[in-house]
């Protein structure tokens, strides 16, 4: 079996038989036998030990059991004590994940302490088909069908092609002791489930349901690669990135083939789940204005875009501005620069950006805040008030720029929708004295 642990690294090209590992040892079955066969190819490996606290003196049997076995192969070792319960309560998580979470956090910390290239753990055969089968059950994309990968960054799984019985025996002829974690015998986890209940039945009809699952996570890994690659060019056409915003073209889309699968993957970098993948699918033959949203963003059918823009929380900032300030700083890095100018021989710059206004019509302190359903005013060049919303449908705004828009008040008159027009009442006209000019800049700072 060593012979097949060395080949195994090579053809999966984990790591350089030179490199140093953080070995994770529970004690458990599988551990000892990998620490075993390290030791037996010349790797060079440490060991790492969590006792989690959460079966009293046997976790603590388990931690000696490691100590011993270390010392007895020469390795240095290390142990972490952890309040998973405390852990778990304080994230409102459960135990397993709490535990999860806390042996990852702790081990990828003490690998880069002690100059470690990489941690590896003792999952095998089994375990891969558990979680194939587990994935299957739940509903997974092309990822899931991959089961545990080899390689994670980091984090290698050297053992993957042996199977349980193919462990045991190996432990079996060297004469290796373990220790037995008794939270494995219950079926109350969904894991031990599938071990205890489910591969059993599908053995007692498939006897190589195992090794037959094995091959088909390789082969469901190699056409993940080509799957990911076609996904990429899809991604390229058809996802342009603005700033935080990203749009894809209605028409175009409607054309990809295959459609779901293309907007499944195309989405779930922004957290939308499979169900409202469909919901967008079906949202791509409505008109615009409809919108959903996933934890971190939001997607809203526009005219002849879809617009994910991410979700930020409601802003209720306010902005004063007092008489004689020269800027403002915005979030999203803009600003607003203010200055006071003779209204003889002064030009009034065409630009969106820059509202010239008529000084002696304002009263300070001014206030820029987010516009809201239910502003008006008068847009210029009219006598009748329109309200925002009316307005900013006749600009053909979305709905994700329509939330960018700032207005400024002048003692609760709307004087400026920033960046687009000006309200008529305030304007420069002939008799006017003093120009107060306003210029908003976005990516300023």
């Amino acid at each position: 079996m060593t012979e097949q642990f060395t080949h195994y690294i090579a053809t999966e090209r984990l790591f350089d038989p030179a490199t140093p590992l953080l070995l994770a040892v529970s004690g458990g079955l599988d551990s000892v036998v990998l620490t075993h066969l390290c030791v037996q190819a010349g790797l060079r490996v440490e060991v790492a030990h969590c006792n989690f606290g959460l079966r009293g003196a046997e976790s603590d049997r388990d931690e000696a059991f490691v100590r011993q076995l270390a010392a007895a192969s020469g390795l240095p070792v290390h142990v972490k004590h952890f309040d998973t319960t405390a852990y778990a309560a304080s994230r409102q998580c459960s135990i397993q994940v709490a535990a999860r979470e806390l042996r990852y956090a702790w081990l990828e910390e003490l690998r880069q302490q002690r100059g470690m290239a990489f941690i590896a753990t003792a999952h095998h055969m089994q375990d891969n088909v558990e979680t194939f089968w587990m994935n299957i059950s739940k509903g997974t994309g092309m990822a899931g069908m991959h089961g545990i990968l080899p390689r994670q960054g980091c984090l290698v799984r050297p053992l993957l092609f042996a199977t349980r019985e193919e462990i045991a025996a190996y432990a079996a002829a060297n004469g290796l002791q373990h220790v037995e974690d008794s939270s494995n015998a219950t079926d109350k986890y969904t894991r031990n489930y599938f071990r205890h209940q489910v591969l059993p039945k599908l053995e007692a009809v498939f006897p190589e349901v195992v090794k037959n699952t094995g091959a088909t996570i390789l082969r469901m890994r190699e056409a993940e690669t080509l799957y990911r690659q076609a996904i990429e060019v899809h991604r390229k056409k058809l996802v342009e990135q603005r700033g935080a915003e990203h749009f894809i073209p209605v028409l175009k889309l409607q054309k990809a083939v295959p459609l779901a699968s293309i907007l499944y993957e195309l989405l779930k970098p922004f957290h939308f789940s499979p169900s409202q993948v469909q919901q967008v699918q079906d949202m791509l033959g409505s008109g615009p204005g409809k919108w959903i949203a996933s934890p971190t963003h939001r997607l809203v059918r526009d005219r002849s875009w879809l617009i994910i823009t991410p979700l930020e929380a409601a802003s209720s900032a306010h902005f004063v501005i007092e008489e004689g300030q020269e800027v403002l700083l915005l979030p999203e890095e803009a600003e607003i620069r203010m200055q006071v100018l003779p209204a003889e021989n002064t030009a009034l710059p065409a630009s969106a950006n820059i509202a010239s206004l008529d000084k002696s019509r304002l009263e300070f302190p001014l206030l820029l805040r987010r516009w809201k359903q239910g502003d008006y005013f008068y847009p210029l060049g009219m006598e009748k008030k329109k309200k925002l919303s009316r307005f900013f449908i006749d600009q053909k705004l979305s709905l994700p720029e329509k939330e960018k828009i700032w207005v400024l008040e002048s003692r609760h008159r709307i004087v400026w929708v920033a960046g687009m027009r000006i309200d008529n009442r305030f304007k420069v006209t002939p008799s006017t004295k003093e120009i107060y000019r306003l210029q908003l800049k976005r990516g300023a700072h």
